[in-house]
């Protein structure tokens, strides 16, 4: 049986961090199902459609790795794809009271899922998909910090003459 992980999380956009982890991910598992996962809650920057492709361009080069979205319970989900685990990337102290809380919630829905936390390489360990948006809103690049697709994408969706 090939044992299947779940790397959920709203990818708006990818960044170099996210494909930090995802590549951590493929060495400890079998399969790596990277998840848009849909918040209603929250108003993100690309649809998830946009997000989905540009996850797909992201880890096109890597082995057994695919992208998916879903709008239900991670734990659903999981069991839905067969998945031993969720991989969660952990970048500071800051990150795990969250992080815990959620794994200890989704461990109680869906004992037979683990969530295995990952670091991303140190010189990602500061960024965010909140902060690179920021940064190309405020008119600076985002290059070295997301594929160039993405930083492209980045520039005419909130660059001077963005719409954002």
């Amino acid at each position: 049986m090939k044992r299947r992980a779940i790397y959920p999380g709203s990818f708006d956009p990818i960044t170099n961090g996210h494909l930090d982890v995802v590549e951590r991910a493929i060495r400890l598992f079998d399969e790596v199902v990277v998840a848009v996962a849909v918040n209603i809650g929250k108003k993100p920057l690309f649809s998830v459609k946009e997000r989905r492709e540009m996850l797909r361009r992201s880890v096109r080069h890597l082995p057994n790795v695919s992208v998916d979205s879903f709008d239900n319970l991670l734990v659903d989900y999981a069991r839905q794809k067969d998945a031993v685990a969720v991989v969660r990337g952990l970048r500071a102290v800051s990150d795990f009271e969250f992080e815990f809380q959620m794994a200890l919630m989704n461990r109680s829905l869906e004992p037979r899922v683990e969530t295995v936390f990952l670091m991303p390489k140190d010189s990602y360990a500061y960024l965010s998909s909140r902060m690179i948006k920021e940064i190309v809103r405020l008119g600076g690049s985002a290059k070295g910090f997301v594929p160039p697709f993405v930083e492209a994408a980045l520039q005419r969706r909130l660059g001077k003459g963005g719409r954002r």
